[in-house]
């Protein structure tokens, strides 16, 4: 089933790759968090999609929020999306996920046959991808607050079962939103770098 969600898709000239962004639950793609980093990418040269998993309807309902497979599957259907636009058509997909679109963005990414180069986890829970995890290929950061605590366990758990490159970045006195000053900073400079390197 195909639905229709708005997004907001940038992609500066010589780009070298476009990064989909996939917010957890209680965001969205106007998530000030996301703009920023995102507005960073572009800088860096490239492409990104900001967009919503969910229609508004869909959201009302809480089960949908954290129904991971219904997440994945609406972030596949973006990244074909994404592929037949004339300005992104040939470039390098990566996959930017907070949350739980983190475990979205780890579970289509292990979908035989889908093509994606790298992976960023901002905050995220990979442990939702489960038993995928092992089927990752694709370059994976995992960047977490140090007061984080719980989420910095889940993350170090997760990445036992990783098999494709990956790394953990604690970011230190930053919690789960990266509100405090320079911490999103550190972030979109994490984030950049990773992508940069491989898309």
């Amino acid at each position: 089933m195909v639905v229709e969600v708005s997004g907001q898709l940038v992609v500066p000239d010589q780009a070298r790759g476009v990064v989909l962004f996939v917010h957890g639950s209680g965001s969205s793609s106007r998530s000030p968090r996301n703009r920023y980093v995102a507005g960073a990418l572009n800088e860096a040269g490239l492409g990104t999609l900001l967009f919503d998993l969910l229609t508004p309807e869909e959201e009302a309902d809480r089960a949908n929020v954290f129904d991971i497979e219904l997440l994945a599957g609406r972030l596949l259907q973006a990244t074909d999306r994404v592929r037949e636009e004339p300005t992104a058509a040939g470039l390098p997909i990566g996959y930017f996920g907070a949350s739980t679109g983190a475990g979205a963005a780890l579970w289509a990414a292990a979908e035989p046959g889908v093509e994606v180069a790298a992976i960023v986890s901002r905050g995220g829970r990979p442990d939702l991808a489960g038993a995928r995890l092992a089927d990752v290929r694709a370059p994976t950061l995992l960047i977490v607050g140090g007061h984080d605590e719980q989420v910095v366990e889940l993350n170090q758990e997760a990445r036992r079962h990783l098999r494709c490159e990956s790394r953990l970045e604690i970011v230190p006195g930053a919690t789960h939103l990266f509100e405090e000053p320079g911490a999103l900073e550190r972030v979109a400079g994490l984030a950049g770098d990773w992508f940069t390197d491989r898309l």
